[in-house]
């Protein structure tokens, strides 16, 4: 399949070494793009690099390798952001220093690989960025306490950089997609995101799309 809004766009898949992000990868690069796939186990890069998509090991949560991502990658297009985990349980008192630390590096890394792209963004004719969010956020219960806070701060950070798109480059566009788990719902998370590319930028961007 080839879609000419994809074509020759460059595409960061942050912690795209998951079934989500080969998923991802694969549709993109089905549709014309340059895929960049971003995570830490050289072992699952390695593997994606068989495939024949560029990949890059990088702790996404230290400031300096994301800087040197940011300038060695060259103009980046999009960012589907797919860091991410989960941890919980044991109610309130259950919610741990460690599991949120665990928890908190998603939003970290959220921070500044955006942070660190926006000015390839801003230069691009139509970015995309999106983030993988859950239905926790508008209901969470006390065992997963920590991780809908860490979704709802993503999610505050997400619609931030639609307000920044709306001012600085309205061709390009902010969105989150929700889910209850992503499991299962690899394929139908790809083509959502690639769906994103075709669409004018005020149709998607601050907006949030639920794959049920």
């Amino acid at each position: 399949m080839t879609d000419d809004a994809l074509v020759g766009r460059a595409v960061l898949l942050a912690g795209g070494t998951s079934a989500a992000g080969r998923a991802a990868a694969r549709r993109l690069a089905d549709g014309g793009a340059r895929v960049i796939v971003v995570g830490r186990d050289p072992r699952k890069l390695a593997a994606l690099a068989g495939e024949g998509f560029e990949t890059i090991e990088v702790d996404l949560a230290d400031e300096g390798e994301v800087r040197t991502l940011a300038s060695s990658a060259g103009a980046i297009d999009g960012l589907l952001h797919l860091v991410g985990g989960w941890r919980g349980g044991g109610g309130i008192p259950g919610q741990s220093e460690e599991d949120h630390r665990f928890l908190e590096s998603s939003f970290t890394s959220l921070r500044l690989v955006t942070r660190a792209l926006w000015p390839s963004f801003v230069a691009s004719s139509r970015a995309r960025v999106a983030i993988v969010s859950s239905t926790a956020v508008a209901r969470p219960r006390a065992g997963g306490a920590s991780y809908a806070a860490v979704k709802a701060a993503s999610e505050a950070w997400t619609r931030a950089l639609a307000d920044g798109f709306a001012k600085e480059a309205p061709s390009a566009a902010a969105t989150i997609f929700r889910v209850t788990a992503l499991a299962g719902r690899e394929e139908r998370l790809a083509d959502a995101y690639a769906d994103l590319w075709a669409a004018d930028a005020a149709a998607v961007n601050d907006r949030v799309v639920e794959l049920a």
